[in-house]
């Protein structure tokens, strides 16, 4: 059964085409005289939220309705309801359901109350299109899930992980503390040597218990599904170009659930 809508525009192509009457028209297709003559006096802001919509979902990919929603509402500022937003264009992403494991006492980290409480910094790994592997080292505020950097490069030694974490402290401020694996980098004489002289404190979670700094592996699939499966890079300097564009994006324009559906920059500026 089809509905009003499109009964109407049946409706009208029968009298435009075919010489049917309205009233003959209108009884053919189980609509009112006064449904066929209806015209929305919202068309030209619809097509305006049509084009929106489309302009988005070309531009990320792998953002559904609910990111383009909060993204025209609290980022854009626009005041129109779910309803109408999702009546445009359906923009559900399909998600494979994933077999989840159920814990009897679930770990739920803590949201700090203020920035710089508590960093958190992981290691990706990938390929360049002629196979050559490099690796990803994200760092994120857990206070508004700021994406702090992204360096990227074939090795990146504790060595490097201190330079990147001096490059951020210059103009972001001290941690209080930083949230970690075990990996090798992590517990080097290195690392722990300069965490002592800078006073901030290192949090190593349990091994195979990646729900503890659960913040860093949602940003890190975050990372992986919306830029680095979505291109093939031919070299290391693509790479970082691609992850510095999406990280103001990420920052400054994509929602995040973990803000009540606002932006890192805004949550950090209401803190503020």
């Amino acid at each position: 059964m089809k509905r009003p809508a499109q009964r109407r525009e049946l409706a009208a192509q029968a009298v435009a085409h075919h010489g049917v009457s309205i009233a003959l028209a209108c009884r053919i297709f189980e609509i009112s005289e006064t449904c066929f003559r209806y015209r929305p006096r919202l068309a030209e802001e619809n097509d305006r939220i049509a084009a929106l919509l489309t302009g988005l979902t070309q531009a990320h990919r792998r953002w559904g309705f609910g990111l383009c929603f909060l993204y025209l509402r609290n980022v854009q500022g626009h005041v129109w309801n779910h309803k109408r937003v999702y009546r445009e264009q359906e923009l559900n992403l399909r998600i494979k359901p994933c077999r989840r494991l159920v814990r009897e006492n679930p770990e739920q980290p803590s949201v700090p109350a203020l920035p710089n409480r508590v960093w958190s910094m992981d290691f990706m790994a990938d390929r360049l299109l002629d196979g050559c592997a490099f690796r990803l080292l994200n760092i994120l505020d857990d206070f508004n899930r700021e994406g702090l950097a992204i360096e990227v490069d074939f090795s990146l030694s504790a060595c490097r992980v201190v330079r990147c974490l001096e490059q951020v402290m210059e103009w972001r401020g001290r941690p209080a503390a930083i949230r970690m694996d075990n990996g090798p980098e992590y517990v080097s004489h290195t690392l722990v040597s300069w965490a002592e002289k800078q006073g901030i404190t290192l949090i190593y979670t349990q091994p195979g218990h990646p729900q503890q700094n659960a913040y860093i592996e949602r940003y890190n699939r975050t990372v992986r599904q919306e830029w680095l499966e979505q291109s093939l890079f031919e070299s290391i300097q693509d790479v970082q170009e691609v992850a510095t564009q999406w990280l103001w994006t990420y920052n400054n324009d994509r929602p995040n659930m973990g803000n009540g559906g606002f932006t890192p920059a805004q949550k950090l500026k209401e803190a503020a």
